[in-house]
């Protein structure tokens, strides 16, 4: 038996949630899969895997086997990838994850720039509003917006991105201009259910100090584009990043308001593992990304443009 094959196809079954989504995504039967996670078990001598017809539960051993196997077969892609000379010459896929908007309008161009440039290197791009785990997700780089935790994951500070409240002039004209955030309470609001922008936070210029406000949302939506679509066609107040309501504010559609009482950027980070080795993929990606993000992102952290 291929104790490595055996171990990538349990842990394809744990991350995928079934037996037979993984075997979809392996593309091979759904008896081959089994058999292989049967076999490794009766090597080990203990049971990994709890099977329903709806889901894979791990057992004990099988959490603590998953773990173990996760860090072997890293190691082992680690070497792979010294051995036919990615940790010597630029080539080999890379792994990217950053937030959908931030992704879109600024990392896309920048990679679609680098691929240009590195031929033998090619790209894979995650889009999520989520944290991705590097590890699990065997990414090399992620684009982080806010606050980092102490990790051992180190950082490449690239920018900052300014929350704003903003709201159409037509709206506005119809409802009033609120003077302070405890007004927003009797306004619609078009909330953007975000891990970076959720709940609405305001600081009060008298004392310094933040207040958490929540806000019952006329209108939820899950991605930026739509609060500002929703703003623009004057369904409420949202609030999101300035570049993401970039080109609405330059056409005028939109207003920032209450720029008095924001918060103040938010940092923007590249982060990757703390390793002793760096693939040469990596250290060109970060070396030609970092300063055109920068630049990229330089005019979105400063209050420099009209209010309502």
């Amino acid at each position: 038996m291929d104790r490595l094959e055996a171990m990538e196809i349990l842990l394809t079954a744990v991350d995928a949630g079934s037996l037979s989504a993984a075997a979809r995504e392996l593309k091979i039967p759904v008896s081959t899969l089994t058999r292989k996670v049967t076999d490794l078990e009766e090597l080990l001598g203990t049971r990994l895997l709890i099977r329903t017809t709806r889901k894979l539960t791990l057992t004990d051993a099988g959490t603590s086997y998953v773990a173990a196997a996760r860090r072997i077969l890293d190691l082992v892609r680690e070497q792979e990838h010294e051995a036919t000379g990615e940790f010597t010459a630029a080539r080999g896929e890379l792994v990217v994850t950053a937030p959908v908007q931030l992704g879109r309008l600024h990392v896309l161009p920048v990679i679609s720039q680098f691929l240009a440039q590195y031929p033998e290197i090619t790209v894979r791009l995650l889009l999520s509003d989520r944290n991705i785990d590097l590890i699990d997700s065997h990414a090399d780089l992620a684009v982080r917006i806010g606050e980092l935790a102490d990790s051992n994951m180190i950082a490449t500070r690239v920018g900052t991105l300014r929350p704003i409240l903003c709201a159409s002039p037509t709206f506005l004209d119809q409802h009033g201009l609120p003077q302070a955030p405890d007004e927003l309470i009797r306004y619609s609001c078009v909330v953007f259910n975000s891990p970076y922008l959720s709940p609405w936070r305001f600081r009060l210029p008298s004392t310094d100090k933040v207040l958490t406000l929540e806000v019952a949302p006329r209108l939820e939506v899950t991605t930026p584009d739509a609060a500002v679509s929703a703003a623009v066609a004057d369904v409420g107040i949202t609030l999101v990043f300035e570049h993401d309501a970039d080109e609405a504010l330059r056409n005028e559609q939109l207003q920032i308001v209450l720029p008095q009482f924001e918060v103040g950027p938010v940092p923007v980070h590249l982060v990757h593992v703390s390793r002793s080795l760096m693939a040469i993929k990596l250290r060109h990606f970060i070396d030609f990304a970092a300063p055109r993000l920068r630049e990229s992102l330089s005019r979105f952290g400063k209050q420099t443009r009209r209010h309502a």
